[in-house]
């Protein structure tokens, strides 16, 4: 997941950054509103965590302006703000939800993934695709109640395969969730990330093919009888 952070406190940014990050998320940080704006319109963001209080700009403004632009990225308000009227006046302006400081480790990480499955169409922290289970909020994948093993990007690619089901990803959107814009390699790591988690989940489910290949475009999860019934036959002599 890739998480956009605007807070200018330096000491509360530091905090909330190895919170997330500490959960396996990608973070980028900024402490003025202007550039929280910029960069939120620039980037595919899974969500954006917003203070009110900044230097240059109120932060309602910066979540007027997203709204305006027709920028929908999931946005939580955190602010030391703790009066209804803010509350009502950011949810009205267009966040998805209001956190007041200081807050809880725990629930901000739970309010997080709770805010993203939502925005991507899934209620629950379960995502079943076929006999395959994502769970994101504990970072686990199961076949049929049996563990599978991945590395840390294979489950970040599967995490963003499954928050997007049925959608054709491309490689940079690929290596946007799992480096963030820092220190990225070549379109062609991503190929090989998918051709070991593809292995990994045919070994797990005996034979089944949960990643469809769109040539020239990039990769979708689908359900195995979906991705057999799109396969072209061969024709009959």
């Amino acid at each position: 997941m890739r998480v956009l952070l605007v807070e200018d406190d330096p000491s509360m940014s530091r905090a909330i950054e190895l919170m997330l990050k500490s959960e396996g998320m990608v973070v980028d940080t900024t402490d003025l509103g202007e550039d929280g704006f910029e960069i939120g319109k620039l980037y595919d963001y899974d969500i954006i965590l917003l203070d009110l209080m900044l230097p240059d700009m109120d932060g309602m403004e910066v979540l007027r302006r997203l709204r305006r632009s027709r920028i929908d990225t999931p946005i939580l308000i955190l602010s030391g703000l703790a009066q209804p009227e803010s509350k009502v006046r950011g949810l009205a302006d267009g966040a998805d939800d209001y956190m007041t400081k200081p807050f809880n480790k725990q629930e901000l990480i739970a309010r997080v993934h709770a805010i993203i499955r939502r925005s991507k169409g899934h209620a629950q922290s379960l995502i079943r695709t076929g006999r395959l289970t994502v769970n994101v909020a504990a970072r686990s994948v199961e076949v049929e109640g049996q563990p599978v093993h991945l590395t840390g990007k294979e489950y970040g690619m599967l995490e963003l395969l499954s928050l997007r089901k049925g959608t054709t990803l491309t490689k940079e959107m690929f290596l946007n969730h799992l480096y963030g814009g820092i220190d990225e390699p070549e379109l062609k790591i991503v190929d090989v990330f998918i051709c070991k988690l593809r292995k990994k989940l045919m070994a797990a489910t005996g034979g089944d093919n949960y990643i469809e290949t769109v040539w020239g475009r990039g990769y979708v999860l689908r359900e195995p009888a979906a991705i057999e019934a799109r396969r072209p036959t061969a024709a009959v002599a």
